[in-house]
């Protein structure tokens, strides 16, 4: 490349992404591995989970008026499908989102293999001595916002689900996702599932829920390891003091404890690592007692990384729009979840695609400016296939070659892709009274019922 050239960034990436990965053949699989009661019908299931990926990609106002483009094949992006609105509706009220939950699982399984590390360059080192590194949160889906003629005699705030999810720091991937439509699910609980899928010798990063001799007695038996922000609820008996030392301009502590009491979970055998500096504290515990695969620096500087997964529930919400469900069902909503999910990792390997391309790390890229022209170049780049392949099917006799001017849409420089350096002044979020008394969708009598958000 000429100095001075700007880099260009191929924005079609997660289309072919989805394309070449969720097949016909990879639904089929799919279905027969899960199906229970369910039927092939004219809405396939194909065509189900790449309308609800359009769906996320488009942001409709309704499902309504993206039903009808569909059907007059003014948006590429949706599959044409000859059936009654009423028909998918029902479709998506009664198909069980295990069978989305599948394609996600395998389609990220693909990507996992496929997709190098290029996130979280700076603790590199410390991944490269597990098997992966990953950070467990869950996190709750926005109120609905509408009164709906189903939620008349509710004074109380509705919440559609919440979501538990792992990120995989390395390949900047949601790595497992579960959807309850029980929004008061407990967390401890899911995520016991959740850690089952872990491959072995992962280490997982927790908050202080997870600060518990359980949690770390549940990584034990499946060969996996924990960090985690310490909750003063757990009792420590200090048996051995490792180090003390000066680090950035505060004093660094490394202690083997025993955390817990025995009385509801078996006591277990931790490090205690504390960092203070005047009034700030903070204070780790980790199952990995081999001080030499991970340091007490090295421990901070990782839970530091810890934040990223919060970053993916915001890109998910905001920049894809999940705070926005389309159906008042829980099925239906859990379609959309996971459908989004399949967005964000497509979307998170064309970040690392373009960032290596530029020679930068992928977090300086930011999501907010670059999601929105993936979207369009998506819609433009298969508006021009689908004009193409109308012209072929009507000049059919005629055999010349389409010559392509090179798309400007289909490219973008890196230049305007960059995050922008924040302000020392914070928006501090407003918080809802309201948001006190909640209740979950599913537990709305009649809450099964399928009703349209438009």
């Amino acid at each position: 490349m000429a100095k001075g050239r700007e880099v260009q960034v191929d924005l079609v990436q997660i289309v072919e992404l989805l394309q070449t990965h969720i097949t016909p053949a990879l639904c089929r699989a799919v279905f027969r591995r899960v199906r229970n009661t369910e039927r092939q019908r004219k809405w396939t299931l194909h065509a189900l989970v790449s309308f609800w990926i359009a769906v996320v990609l488009r942001a409709p106002k309704a499902l309504t008026q993206a039903l009808v483009d569909a059907g007059e094949g003014r948006e590429p992006l949706f599959p044409g499908v000859d059936a009654s609105e009423e028909a998918f509706f029902q479709r998506c009220r009664d198909l069980r989102p295990e069978f989305f939950g599948q394609v996600f699982r395998e389609f990220t399984g693909r990507l996992l293999t496929a997709s190098p590390p290029r996130y979280a360059s700076d603790v590199a080192p410390v991944q490269a001595r597990f098997a992966a590194v990953v950070a467990l949160d869950g996190s709750r889906l926005a109120a609905i916002a509408r009164r709906l003629k189903l939620l008349w005699n509710e004074r109380s705030v509705i919440l559609p689900g919440c979501l538990l999810a792992v990120y995989d720091l390395g390949r900047g991937l949601c790595r497992s996702l579960a959807f309850s439509a029980d929004a008061a699910a407990g967390e401890w609980t899911r995520a016991k599932d959740s850690l089952a899928e872990l491959p072995t010798d992962t280490l997982v990063l927790g908050d202080r829920l997870y600060c518990t001799a359980a949690f770390f007695n549940t990584l034990g038996e499946r060969g996996c390891w924990g960090l985690v922000r310490r909750n003063s609820r757990l009792s420590l008996h200090r048996l051995q003091r490792r180090r003390k030392c000066r680090y950035q301009g505060g004093v660094l502590e490394d202690w083997v404890v025993r955390a817990g009491t025995g009385a509801s979970a078996a006591a277990v055998t931790l490090r205690y690592i504390r960092w203070r500096r005047g009034g700030t504290r903070h204070e780790l515990l980790t199952s990995v007692l081999d001080g030499s695969r991970l340091r007490a620096e090295e421990a901070l500087a990782l839970y530091a990384r810890r934040w990223s997964i919060e970053r993916m529930y915001f890109d998910l919400k905001v920049v894809l729009n999940l705070n926005r469900v389309y159906a008042a069902n829980p099925n239906a909503v859990a379609l959309q979840v996971y459908a989004a999910a399949m967005v964000y990792n497509a979307f998170r390997v064309a970040q690392s695609e373009a960032a290596a391309a530029g020679g930068i790390a992928p977090e300086e890229i930011s999501p907010a400016k670059f999601y929105p022209r993936l979207a369009v170049a998506c819609f433009l780049h298969l508006l021009e296939q689908q004009w193409e392949q109308g012209w072929r099917r009507h000049h059919c006799a005629c055999d010349c070659h389409i010559k392509r001017r090179p798309a400007r849409s289909r490219r973008s420089a890196l230049s305007t892709l960059r995050r922008e350096q924040r302000t020392g002044t914070r928006r501090r979020r407003r918080f809802c009274p309201a948001r006190r008394k909640w209740k979950s969708l599913a537990h709305v009598r009649g809450g099964r019922r399928l009703l349209q958000l438009s």
